[in-house]
């Protein structure tokens, strides 16, 4: 079967090994072992249309921090209901539904990460909502927590998250952003929660090892 008729749940069971990310071995997902084969797949099987990268195959220095941080402190979310925004895999989002949390969303516009986060769902006996609707387009949930990892990779998107993210904030949110330094993080109204050295891979990033910091998002 071709990767052009490939069902995203399909695809992703296809193009993906099961691992554990180095920073929370407590959780499974299926991840990626090389980027090229895996960037071809995703062109091929929409081959009509722009493809959006693959993010959801790989366990992002954002997504791990974060992960270990709600792992370790559960009482952050605890009874809570959780929206991850750009889930990718959904590594945030698991983490928060084993720490306890009462209600997880997940939130990724892309389809195949849709896919992923259910399969890795199921793989962690974990249930969460899965939604392709974006929520930068809606009104900012209120007293939640809000989970976004390694979201400032691009300048437009990370101007509009953290935007959201402030807005969430400011309606009582628990916001949590977790970042290994990208260039459009932002330099104010952030205070810094907790640093994590996170294992990486030279297929995604440009060295073995990133500090990624887990960062409170505060409203303005």
């Amino acid at each position: 079967m071709s990767a052009a008729i490939l069902a995203p749940d399909l695809f992703v069971r296809r193009h993906t090994v099961v691992a554990a990310p180095p920073l929370a071995p407590e959780i499974r997902l299926h991840l990626a072992t090389e980027l090229a084969p895996l960037w071809q797949a995703s062109e091929e099987a929409l081959a009509q249309g722009a493809v959006p990268p693959p993010f959801w195959a790989f366990a992002w220095p954002g997504g791990q921090a974060l992960a270990r941080h709600l792992l370790d402190h559960p009482d952050l979310v605890a009874g809570r209901d959780v929206l991850d925004f750009g889930a990718g895999s959904g590594l945030v989002a698991i983490a928060a539904a084993k720490a306890g949390a009462a209600r997880v969303s997940a939130a990724d516009t892309d389809p195949f990460a849709a896919a992923a986060i259910a399969a890795n769902a199921a793989l962690n006996d974990v249930a969460l909502r899965v939604t392709t609707a974006d929520p930068l387009a809606g009104a900012a949930p209120a007293g939640m927590v809000v989970t976004a990892g390694d979201v400032c990779y691009e300048q437009p998107m990370a101007e509009r998250a953290i935007r959201w993210l402030r807005r969430c904030a400011e309606r009582g949110s628990l916001v949590l952003l977790a970042d290994p330094g990208r260039a459009y993080l932002p330099r104010a109204g952030l205070v810094e929660r907790a640093r994590y050295p996170v294992p990486t891979s030279r297929e995604i990033e440009d060295r073995d090892r990133r500090e990624t910091i887990v960062w409170q998002v505060l409203a303005d």
